[in-house]
């Protein structure tokens, strides 16, 4: 029998599990061809070679094998996947106009108040398509584009061309192609040259039907000396069938231009998180990305930086929580080609209840990379004796010219700390969860105050339950 001071019950997820019966919704059959890739096309109005794009992607996907080397995600059935699913709405400007069943969802999950109070900008999706999107006149003055990539495709349609999976190729791997396919939804970001955006644009994710799979694509082009930071929420339903989320991100940022990429993903525990996220940076730029991973049955998740040129930086902060029933496989990848470039990776994971947490990463050096620097710290915590905790690190340099440094520490929480909370009057259940909040705090001090409340909420969620 389990010592019972560890054991604590699973989240009480009941706040993100409301969802909407799907009234006048279009989805496309189940599985994916051909014939639904170009329906798809048809339905969004591509330009022939974005159609063609699609197509090609759909046989890379045949063609490529499913990853063996983590979770396992034999439990998703592409056969039973919906690819696209069309709220009822077409997208709005104003608030006031978009259907109550979306606005309730969305208001209920604070994006409206967390709007008003400190966004300069929001885009909401919910299942395939955005349904809501408004910029503060201040930063369209600036000259900013932030629209969805739909519009975008549009309106600015040889930047997107230019840019769209360039970063990320179909042939990266099956989920990437599987999203060149499929892909809808998602926002596109162009700041110019010198311009600093004061407040944070953001994007909300809402998977609301069941048996879905959401497959929103983000392009972010950061110009010369310019700075931003993009904030990135999700969450879903629970239902008892697979669902699916393998969206991509491509973060483009300038020669001296700086880039913050926050996101905190709570998807629901029946949810295969396969995203794929990349920045590209050019000389003296910076890349900088807060993570938190709450949410999903399984995730593979490893946002990647490639420091291209000389004298640029990537800081990656992340924080990985795995309850019952969860396997997330998290972490960064860095590859350092520039002189002078520097890494600094600092991750955290908690486990609990049988949850398994794993921490994947890669920097690898080039060999004209001199004088490249490079930190790696990883530290996990588990909550009980049935939990799971892995350190994956791979390293490649290849240069002498090099200082690499990597840290791992697995630990428990100690009881004289929990002791010494309780002997000044602490209840045994708040001073685990004030424990575990402090080992997440690197993660919440960087988000912007409303987000770290959201992470220090599903912290406490999770912490939450009889002793």
């Amino acid at each position: 029998m389990a010592d019972k001071k560890t054991v604590v019950q699973d989240i009480d997820r009941s706040f993100y599990d409301f969802r909407y019966e799907e009234k006048d919704f279009y989805r496309v059959e189940e599985g994916l061809t051909e014939d639904i890739v170009r329906k798809i096309s048809e339905e969004k109005h591509d330009p022939e070679w974005m159609t063609e794009f699609r197509l090609k992607s759909l046989e890379i996907y045949h063609k490529l094998k499913v990853p063996d080397w983590g979770p396992d995600i034999s439990g998703l059935n592409m056969d039973d996947i919906v690819t696209y699913v069309r709220p009822n709405t077409a997208m709005k400007g104003k608030w006031a106009d978009v259907p109550d069943d979306i606005k309730n969802t969305f208001e209920r999950l604070g994006i409206p108040e967390a709007e008003r109070k400190s966004l300069a900008g929001v885009g909401a999706q919910y299942d395939s398509e955005l349904v809501y999107h408004n910029v503060k006149e201040e930063v369209l003055a600036q000259g900013v584009i932030y629209t969805d990539m739909e519009s975008a495709l549009k309106e600015h349609e040889e930047k997107v061309k230019s840019h769209f999976m360039k970063l990320v190729p179909p042939t990266d791997h099956k989920f990437a192609a599987l999203h060149g396919a499929v892909w809808s939804g998602g926002s596109y970001v162009y700041v110019p040259p010198g311009v600093k955006v004061e407040i944070p644009l953001q994007s909300y994710f809402r998977l609301n039907a069941a048996g879905a799979g959401q497959f929103e694509h983000t392009l972010i082009i950061v110009d010369e000396g310019a700075d931003l930071h993009f904030i990135e929420g999700c969450s879903a339903p629970k239902y008892n069938v697979a669902n699916l989320h393998a969206g991509c991100v491509e973060l483009f940022v300038g020669r001296n231009a700086r880039l913050r990429y926050s996101t905190i993903e709570n998807w629901s525990r029946n949810m295969y998180n396969l995203n794929t996220k990349r920045s590209i940076c050019e000389e003296g730029a910076v890349m900088e990305w807060v993570s938190g991973s709450f949410g999903s049955h399984v995730s593979y998740l490893y946002p990647m930086t490639i420091l291209k040129g000389n004298n640029s930086h990537m800081e990656f902060t992340g924080i990985t929580f795995a309850g019952k029933g969860q396997n997330l496989d998290t972490g960064a990848k860095v590859v350092q080609i520039g002189q002078n470039t520097s890494s600094v990776i600092n991750t955290k994971s908690i486990s609990k209840d049988g949850g398994i947490s794993t921490y994947r990463s890669s920097v690898q050096v080039m060999e004209k990379a001199k004088n490249a620097k490079s930190s790696v710290s990883c530290a996990s915590l588990m909550l009980d004796d049935r939990s799971r905790s892995d350190t994956v690190p791979a390293m490649d340099i290849r240069t002498n010219d090099a200082d690499i440094g990597h840290e791992a520490r697995i630990g428990r929480i100690s009881d004289d700390a929990v002791f010494y909370l309780m002997s000044r009057g602490i209840s045994e259940n708040e001073a685990r969860a004030m424990i575990v909040s402090g080992f997440a705090n690197p993660v919440s001090k960087e988000l912007p105050l409303e987000y770290a409340v959201e992470m220090n909420n599903l912290i406490q969620l999770e912490m939450e339950g009889q002793m």
